[in-house]
C-alpha cells in the first residue's frame, strides 16, 4: 500500500514507508521499528494506520538492513550497533517530513513504536516536544543512562507493557510511570498479561496474543485521533 520515500535528516538522506489514508489527509504518525528492522510486518503496521486515517511513516533506521525473524543474534547487534546520534537525526526528520507533508493535518505528530521502537518513541517524544503530541510505546521504554531529560516531553503517553518481560521489567516501566507523573506528564503506562511482543502477528517471540492485540488496536487508533485532532 504504501511507497518508500526519502527525506532529508540533518544535511542527511533517510528513508521511510510511507502510507497515506484512502481521503488524501489525516493526522501524521510516525511509526517505529522493532529490533530486526523496517521489515514488511512493520511496514504492514504503518499500510494499517493509514487504513484508519493517519499519513503514517516507518524510517528505516538501519538504512536497509534487516534481520530475520530466526536470527535474533543479529537483530540484537543490530539494534546495539545502531547510532545513537543517526537514529536521533533520522526520527526528527521523520517528524519535520510528516509536520511539512501536504496531506498531515490536525496538531503535531504521533509516534507509536514496539519493542526498541518503543524505546524510541519515549526519547523522541521527549526530544521533539514541539512537534510530538501523542505517544504509544509497547514493551520499550528507557531505562538508567539511556534517560533523556523529561523537561521537553509534552505529548501524552499512553504505553503497553508485558509481563513477564526480561528485556523491559515491568516494575521498572511501573517506576518510570510513577516518576514521569510526579513531574505533571500525561503518562498512562498499563502492564498486560502477556509476553514481549504480543501485538506481533507474525509471532517471532513466540507471544502474540491476538486477543490482546485486537482490543488494544481501536484503543491506539481512538487514542491518536483524539490527541492529534
Amino acid at each position: 500500500m504504501g511507497d518508500m520515500v526519502s527525506f532529508a535528516s540533518n544535511g542527511h538522506d533517510a528513508r521511510g514507508h510511507l502510507a497515506l489514508p484512502a481521503s488524501g489527509s489525516g493526522p501524521a504518525v510516525m511509526v517505529i521499528q522493532e529490533w530486526w528492522g523496517l521489515n514488511p510486518q512493520m511496514k504492514g503496521v504503518a499500510d494499517y494506520l493509514a487504513d484508519q486515517g493517519f499519513v503514517a511513516l516507518a524510517p528505516d533506521l538501519y538504512h536497509g538492513e534487516l534481520a530475520g525473524h530466526d536470527e535474533m543474534d543479529k537483530a540484537g547487534q543490530l539494534m546495539t550497533e545502531l547510532p545513537p546520534d543517526r537514529a536521533a537525526r533520522d526520527m526528527s526528520g521523520a517528524v519535520d517530513f510528516l509536520l511539512n507533508h501536504d496531506a498531515s493535518s490536525g496538531s503535531g505528530v504521533g509516534v507509536v513504536g514496539f519493542c526498541m521502537g518503543g524505546l524510541l518513541s519515549f526519547m523522541i517524544a521527549a526530544n521533539r516536544g514541539d512537534a510530538v503530541k501523542a505517544a504509544v510505546p509497547f514493551y520499550g521504554f528507557p531505562q538508567g543512562d539511556q534517560e533523556p531529560s523529561w523537561e521537553g516531553l509534552t505529548a501524552a503517553v499512553q504505553a503497553h507493557m508485558a509481563s513477564p518481560d526480561d528485556f523491559f521489567p515491568p516494575e521498572a516501566a511501573e517506576n518510570l510511570g510513577e516518576r514521569l507523573r510526579e513531574m505533571g506528564k500525561d503518562v498512562q503506562i498499563t502492564i498486560h498479561d502477556a509476553g514481549h511482543g504480543f501485538m506481533n502477528e507474525e509471532n517471532p517471540m513466540g507471544a502474540f496474543d491476538e486477543g490482546l492485540a485486537a482490543e488494544l488496536w481501536p484503543q491506539v487508533v481512538d487514542f491518536l485521533h483524539s490527541k492529534l485532532a
